[in-house]
């Protein structure tokens, strides 16, 4: 089945939240829902903003990708820290950052190299990307090793140090913004080829008004759907029997990130393993350099006590996922085996937070 037919029949999930919400079907209902109808807007989202980049040029549209890329991701992050549940906004971030890096890269090695032998992917790009998630690792690893190093310390001297560390990895999300749209597009250009021979097939040229509608209507029931899963969240979870710490880590990432998970492994089975990497791994940088810092800055302006001192596990399993990535993507080089060893770990971490004993948030 077309994955955009898949896209229009969870649309019906989106008038079933909403009635289920008012006539009190339960908080279950409403949360899987509210969780389901969110997948295909944030597909139509990423559709909407691709369709409006081509219209508007390279670097504009670049700049427009950058900035929509997650943004599903933030407004569900947002409405969870607008009620409160610090430690699921911490979770979804690292779990994001963890199902992009390990579930959605290891679904394209694996479905790409059953269809190749072996798929190849730029080792310049590769190793760039590298470089800045180990950025993102020491970042968020700082906030809490000075926690946990330091005896006395307040909540809100971790606050403003989280705020200024923030500060730091915008700054540094504007660099490589920079550096992939100005200074060394050169590198990326294979994916932008890609990306035009997949909308050369399409005669006729977008109409930017449509499409800026369709975003302005997907961000506007983005912001609905997400607003009914976070109200349900803590009933339906305890419901289910499932913990704060697993539903943001493994159940909310994989809501949010679904469009992104098909797209990528799409284009890996047809051997366009370089916009796979692309999708893939850019999404957790954005998330790490871009999302996280926001989040941290727009808690701080609200009152609320967000900041980078995460569970220790969860960094753990960051620091994990990056490990292994780095030392797949090495060689520029996949094939299913390396695939399978990423969808492995992130079962095994799975398995993890599922049995973690620790109850957050909840």
């Amino acid at each position: 089945m077309n994955k955009n037919v898949i896209f229009l029949i969870l649309l019906l999930f989106i008038p079933v939240s909403i009635i289920g919400n008012f006539l009190e079907w339960g908080s279950v209902v409403v949360f899987i829902t509210a969780g389901l109808g969110i997948v295909p807007l944030a597909a139509f989202m990423g559709e909407a903003t691709e369709e409006i980049a081509v219209v508007v040029g390279p670097n504009l549209g670049g700049l427009l990708n950058a900035t929509f890329g997650n943004a599903t991701e933030l407004i569900l992050a947002f409405f969870a820290l607008k009620a409160g549940l610090i430690e699921v906004v911490k979770a979804t971030l690292t779990g994001s950052i963890i199902s992009n890096i390990l579930l959605v890269m290891g679904f394209a090695m694996v479905l790409g190299g059953l269809r190749y032998k072996e798929q190849e992917f730029q080792t310049a790009v590769a190793q760039t990307n590298s470089s800045l998630m180990n950025l993102a690792v020491i970042a968020l690893l700082v906030p809490t090793a000075v926690e946990y190093t330091s005896t006395g310390i307040g909540e809100e001297t971790i606050q403003t140090l989280s705020v200024a560390v923030a500060v730091v990895l915008i700054l540094v999300y504007g660099l490589s913004l920079l550096f992939s749209m100005k200074t060394h597009s050169y590198l990326y250009e294979v994916g932008v080829a890609d990306l035009e021979q997949e909308e050369e097939q399409d005669t006729e040229p977008p109409k930017i008004w449509f499409w800026v509608i369709v975003l302005l209507a997907v961000t506007i029931g983005v912001a609905v759907e997400s607003e009914l899963l976070v109200d349900s969240l803590e009933e339906a979870t305890s419901s289910l029997g499932l913990t704060a710490l697993f539903t943001g880590v493994i159940l909310l990432p994989i809501i949010g990130n679904a469009a992104e998970h098909a797209t990528a492994v799409t284009v890996a089975m047809k051997d366009k393993m370089d916009l796979s990497v692309s999708v893939a791994i850019g999404s957790s940088l954005q998330i790490a350099l871009f999302v996280a810092p926001v989040l941290v800055i727009t808690g701080w302006a609200m009152g609320q006590p967000m900041d980078l001192n995460f569970n220790p596990f969860e960094l753990v399993a960051v620091a994990v996922a990056v490990l292994i990535i780095n030392s797949i993507s090495a060689d520029g080089k996949s094939n299913w085996l390396e695939g399978g060893l990423l969808l492995a770990t992130y079962t095994v971490l799975g398995l993890a937070f599922y049995f973690h004993p620790v109850v957050v948030g909840l």
